[in-house]
């Protein structure tokens, strides 16, 4: 800009020289020699700013305009070839180079959009944090394992989700397993990538839950399938062995013979007693496929009320039925969804007993008899339909410790002595069976005990 200014004025000024000039000659009629080689001298210089302006100026305004198409970050235009060798191979350099600059972005951009593509339909849950540890973008998948729609600006410890708590904890370069109270399970991995220079941390979030479930009904399906047969063959042989030698005794004459028989028996029925132990490990494996049909919720519930009032009223429980007034539909098999909501309520009402004889364990029997008279234990059945059909059972005993919470729905898990850790398993495999969502939750606030059931909406 300021090299076209100057030329424009010694142009000016040569052309107010041209006519001094012309104007003196007019006035003397002739011209001087002084005069003719000042026009001489108009004329050179009029040339010299011609070649000037063409073999200087030009280029340069050509490669000033180069820079402000790179400013722009404008790399489809050209710049045009001058007629100078010298200025023309540096327009074609340029050129060359704002196509391969074209050719880069474009790449770069398809290359881009294929990852923002792969990313949102990735079944993995992908979170990019900054260097706070804030998120700043994620794909619809981590927002779904989160429980939350909106996560920008967020740090995981301000998320409400049970799996945020334990990603939060995460450093750089952790890989964690993470169990949650809903039998789900999910692998996180904390790394991060390069980009400008600096090193950005994100989060990996994959759901393992059916493939570890499998692999873990497999696993245990295997071994008590074993150990059911090694078992009960050798029961089948001992007992008979037993009752042989019982009637034997019983035959002979004598208070011996008599006492003998009877130490039979007792060890009959224990080893029968074994046979059942076992046998009930078998019956985890063996759940039929449900066979849903249409029903009302409520009605499916108030089935079972009269034996659940029966076990509760028996350990001086209370128990409340909260049902919608209008019928709830969802696709149900009666037999198995009565057999999981038993076992849901079973498991209240020793979580009540715990809490209030601080001595868990015992057979059903003591269970009931540890019962104090006057028991302040509650039990609330509550059905909704407000978002999606929903069966809510509520408690008030002991609550989930915090190292039970890490070991919900594992196999052979239990927090009680005589537990065998398959009560949850065979709830867990009911549910699933019936597509249905689910949480068991101590929640901080009110100290309550809550087993949520979302079923799937049709």
């Amino acid at each position: 800009m300021k090299t076209r200014l100057i030329f424009s004025l010694i142009f000016i000024l040569c052309i107010i020289a041209a006519v001094g000039a012309v104007m003196a000659v007019n006035e003397a009629g002739h011209m001087s020699g002084g005069m003719k080689i000042a026009s001489a001298a108009f004329v050179c210089i009029m040339l010299l700013l011609i070649v000037v302006y063409r073999k200087i100026v030009m280029p340069l305004r050509g490669i000033a305009a180069g820079m402000d198409l790179i400013r722009a970050q404008d790399f489809s235009s050209r710049l045009v070839k001058v007629g100078q060798p010298e200025t023309d191979r540096i327009v074609e350099m340029f050129n060359t180079m704002m196509q391969s600059l074209k050719t880069e972005r474009l790449r770069i951009r398809e290359q881009n959009h294929f990852l923002d593509l792969l990313i949102s339909v990735s079944p993995m849950g992908i979170v990019i944090l900054d260097s706070y540890d804030r998120i700043t973008m994620y794909n619809p998948a981590a927002g779904d394992f989160l429980g939350r729609k909106e996560l920008k600006g967020l740090k995981f410890g301000e998320i409400d989700s049970p799996l945020a708590p334990g990603i939060a904890t995460m450093r750089q370069g952790d890989t964690r397993t993470l169990r949650l109270s809903d039998s789900k399970i999910y692998r996180c991995s904390r790394l991060s990538f390069m980009d400008n220079g600096y090193a950005h941390p994100f989060i990996l979030i994959e759901q393992l839950t059916r493939e570890v479930i499998k692999a873990e009904k497999r696993a245990y399906e295997k071994v008590i399938r074993m150990i059911s047969h090694e078992v009960n063959n050798s029961v089948a042989g001992i007992n008979s062995m037993l009752s042989t030698v019982a009637s034997i005794m019983k035959e002979q004459p004598g208070e011996e013979s008599a006492e003998m028989a009877g130490i039979m028996d007792a060890c009959a029925d224990r080893c029968m007693s074994m046979s059942r132990f076992i046998s009930s490990y078998a019956d985890v494996v063996r759940i039929p496929e449900a066979k849903c049909r249409m029903a009302d919720l409520n009605e499916r519930v108030m089935r079972s009320r009269g034996f659940l009032e029966s076990m509760c009223s028996r350990g001086g429980v209370e128990i409340e039925f909260k049902l919608t007034e209008s019928p709830i539909e969802v696709m149900i098999d009666d037999v198995l969804f009565e057999q999981a909501l038993i076992n849901i309520v079973k498991n209240s009402f020793e979580a009540i007993r715990d809490r209030s004889t601080g001595a868990p364990g015992g057979t059903i029997g003591e269970k009931y008899a540890s019962m104090p008279t006057e028991c302040t234990g509650r039990i609330v059945i509550e059905t909704s339909a407000e978002t999606a059909p929903t069966l809510t059972v509520t408690d008030n005993g002991a609550g989930i410790s915090p190292e039970a919470r890490s070991h919900l729905f594992t196999p052979f898990y239990s927090s009680k002595p005589d537990g065998q850790g398959l009560g949850l398993i065979f709830i867990s495999d009911v549910l699933g069976k019936h597509d249905c969502r689910f949480n068991l939750h101590t929640s901080d606030a009110d100290g309550l005990t809550r087993f949520t059931i979302v079923f799937p909406e049709h």
